[in-house]
């Protein structure tokens, strides 16, 4: 089965709308998906280590290239089968060019949204506030997920500044905007 739409990584900092966009443009394809990268640390019902464990870096780095691994795999097993398949996940820098180099499936997309660190921190506590979900504690800032983020190769893929835009604008850019996004 031809796949046209191939495999899509929709990544940037949490409450960046990763989650929601993904969704919504997973939703424009006759056969779309969404892979939740996340998910795969959440099936692990004992034993995962975080990638922000200091007493066992080795470990969390080795368990953080699983996660990603699984879901590249997942991508290309449902690309092959003739969806669009999107993945929503916070990889950054070196990171996401390996993941891209570990699909298969082409044409292979990637959407880097980054909206500005005082509209990302608008969204964490207007999220905390109505949901109680916290993304940001200890060390781990808004300003330092955007430094993270900043690590990725700006010349691959589509970046996009999402602070002014509505969501459903955000995929109708994405939609527009996909030769940008797609990787040689």
């Amino acid at each position: 089965m031809a796949v046209t739409d191939g495999v899509w990584l929709i990544t940037g900092a949490q409450t960046s709308g990763k989650s929601t966009v993904a969704e919504l443009l997973a939703r424009r394809f006759e056969r779309g998906v969404h892979v939740r990268g996340g998910q795969f640390y959440r099936w692990a019902v004992a034993g995962w280590v975080h990638f922000d464990d200091r007493e066992r870096p080795e470990e969390a780095r080795r368990l953080l290239d699983l996660r990603y691994r699984l879901s590249a795999l997942v991508a290309d097993e449902y690309a092959s089968a003739g969806f669009a398949t999107i993945v929503q996940d916070n990889i950054y820098g070196n990171d996401v060019v390996r993941w891209l180099e570990s699909v298969t499936a082409r044409p292979r997309h990637l959407v880097v949204l980054r909206p500005r660190v005082d509209v990302v921190a608008a969204r964490d506590e207007q999220r905390r506030r109505s949901t109680g979900k916290v993304a940001y504690r200890g060390g781990f800032t808004v300003a330092k997920n955007d430094a993270d983020l900043a690590t990725t190769p700006r010349q691959l893929g589509l970046w996009l500044d999402t602070s002014d835009q509505a969501l459903e604008q955000t995929v109708m850019e994405v939609l527009t905007r996909r030769r940008e996004a797609q990787i040689p």
